[in-house]
């Protein structure tokens, strides 16, 4: 009988496992229905990752290369690589795909921009990234790159769509100013900005943002690239990634699964001061804040406190396998969301560092983490104002009116190049 049980419950284990339907079909999907017509006779270059796959996790790659009517001829590899296996921030060589021995080119080494070389060996350019809705992610600062390049060549991008993991509602942060254009913050758009690559894309493209510096954008001369978006079917603003049914592939060694992309924006700007622990160098990246000298139930009570709408804190306690802390216990909190709707992502960071101020005002954050790391802060805040409104007294309300200031006007913007409701 005690194994009948444990049959029946397999069973059911499994059966509603495979009842989770996939509501979601991504561009890839919908283009494969379409037969690959945008593609045929032409030599096709594919920017992708190991994200780039189909809801039967069947690699962009091989799809593409196995289709009769297809000529794929290169690869371009974002920061991690084509396959994925460059850590964060190492620079990248291009060599050949090992699987299918097509040339693979870098885009995250000498060369963040595809050359005129690269480009002339390809008649259309396909992008496609699984993408994490967050400003200072740099697969949509590659995406920019390819429009750039496709523009002054004159060679058609293809932008094959994918779910914003944020979901489509949620727009946070300011406007990216003169002087903090970079890599992480490659466009005059808010940090958390609420729309999918390939609505961005069109966004991009008709407003001339590939670039924050309008310098940059003068001396590049750049006008319009010949862009088209092949759609999700099924795709609605308001979906969590769950709802789409859809398969999460890790998208950089510390986004594992789906929900750490939601906590991304909501610990990573301080994250950039190696001063806190966020949960990278742990089996929670992004999802905690903590230190040595922190009490777990303090910071917790205080944070709870708040009553920060959809937002709950637990008292953690942990060691560090490396990163921040490592060889140390560390206390903190771990956040979660009872109501991800009312919650507000980036703001949490800056509160949670409020009360570490107010409970331990002799561990300053901007004075005793390396300074250096202060221009990184910024780039990805896109300016020094929030630092340092937010550095005078440590209260949340002192910077928080400049970095909601651009939040309206650019939904107002972005709903006209909505391709979901």
């Amino acid at each position: 009988m005690r194994h009948l049980l444990s049959l029946l419950l397999c069973c059911q284990v499994l059966t509603a496992c495979a009842a989770k339907p996939v509501s979601v079909k991504t561009g890839i999907e919908v283009l494969r229905e379409q037969n690959f017509r945008l593609l045929e006779g032409k030599r096709v270059g594919l920017c992708t990752n190991p994200t780039g796959v189909d809801s039967r996790l069947k690699s962009t790659i091989d799809i593409l290369n196995e289709a009769p009517n297809v000529n794929l001829v290169a690869l371009f590899g974002p920061e991690h690589g084509v396959r994925g296996n460059i850590h964060a921030g190492d620079v990248i060589v291009s060599e050949r795909d090992p699987k299918t021995g097509i040339i693979m080119y870098s885009l995250f080494g000498h060369n963040r921009k595809p050359t005129r070389e690269m480009m002339d060996s390809i008649d259309i350019m396909v992008y496609d990234i699984q993408d994490i809705g967050c400003r200072s992610f740099t697969y949509i600062s590659t995406l920019g790159n390819l429009m750039e390049a496709c523009a002054e060549c004159g060679k058609p991008l293809v932008v094959l769509d994918r779910p914003n993991p944020l979901g489509g509602e949620k727009i946070e942060g300011c406007l990216v100013e003169d002087g903090y254009c970079s890599f992480v913050s490659q466009f005059r758009i808010p940090y958390v900005y609420g729309l999918t690559c390939g609505e961005l894309a069109r966004l991009l493209n008709e407003e001339g943002l590939p670039t924050a510096e309008p310098r940059a954008r003068a001396a590049a001369g750049r006008g319009k690239c010949d862009l088209t978006v092949v759609p999700m079917q099924g795709w609605r603003r308001s979906m969590t990634w769950e709802e789409t049914g859809l398969p999460w592939v890790i998208s950089s060694p510390h986004i594992p699964e789906a929900e750490t992309a939601v906590f991304y924006p909501v610990t990573g700007i301080f994250g950039e001061l190696g001063y806190l622990s966020i949960g990278v160098g742990y089996t929670l990246p992004f999802r905690l804040f903590a230190a040595e000298w922190v009490n777990a139930d303090s910071l917790a009570d205080a944070m709870n406190a708040l009553q920060l709408p959809g937002t709950l804190f637990r008292p953690i306690h942990f060691n560090p396998y490396y990163a921040v802390g490592k060889g140390s216990t560390l206390q903190g909190v771990q956040i979660y969301f009872t109501d991800y709707r009312r919650a507000r992502l980036s703001d949490v960071q800056f509160l949670l560092v409020q009360e570490m101020m107010r409970l331990w005002p002799e561990h300053d954050v901007f004075a005793l983490c390396n300074r250096q790391r202060f221009s990184m802060f910024d780039k990805v805040c896109g300016t020094a104002e929030i630092r340092e409104r937010f550095g005078r007294r440590y209260r949340w309300e002192d910077a928080a009116p400049y970095w909601q200031k651009d939040e309206a006007a650019f939904r107002r913007l972005a709903e006209k190049y909505w391709m979901y409701k």
